[in-house]
């Protein structure tokens, strides 16, 4: 394998990072001890820059290039995206629940666990009997289970599929020349 450039991150099936790496799971690190590395990094991934500087931290996270494209900027250093979503009401596609019933006379009594409108089942032709909320003249009672709270607000999961594997920064090797 080539000598690596300083700062360079690759995947690394180990368990460990081999002599001249570091894994990049966001630690702090002496400037003093690693003043090379500084100044390729700065403080973009944290630390002090007196002291301290951070390693890059890719636990949990997809590296993306840095830089602007289609309206969105991508930060270098900048963490963001979640790994679960709660999803509201607004976020959910424009659907109905439409409701029928048959177009037959009924007593309209009250509603029991057994029926939606009436105590009665009569026969007859189907028609879409929803009326809109706002309808002030299509308010009839239903039993008390023909309506439920669906959902939960409780949150899934956002992550496409992965595979955990080890990446690693470079600590020494080549400094990277800019021409």
């Amino acid at each position: 394998m080539a000598e690596p450039y300083l700062g360079e991150i690759r995947m690394f099936g180990g368990n460990f990072a081999p002599v001249g790496w570091a894994m990049c799971d966001g630690q702090i690190i002496s400037i003093s001890e690693n003043d090379t590395l500084y100044a390729l990094l700065g403080t973009i991934y944290g630390g002090d820059g007196i002291n301290t500087f951070g390693l890059p931290d890719l636990r949990g996270r997809a590296p993306v290039h840095s830089g602007s494209k289609n309206g969105q900027t991508y930060v270098q250093g900048q963490k963001t995206g979640v790994e679960s979503v709660t999803l509201t009401p607004n976020q959910l596609p424009t659907h109905t629940h439409p409701f029928f019933a048959i177009g037959a006379d009924a007593s309209v009594g009250t509603p029991t666990t057994q029926t939606m409108i009436s105590n009665q089942a009569p026969t007859g032709t189907v028609l879409n009997a929803y009326a809109p909320y706002n309808n002030q003249n299509a308010q009839v009672p239903l039993t008390p289970n023909s309506t439920t709270t669906a959902g939960g607000s409780q949150p899934h999961e956002n992550m496409q599929p992965y595979l955990g594997i080890n990446f690693i920064i470079a600590t020494s090797g080549i400094f990277p020349s800019q021409n």
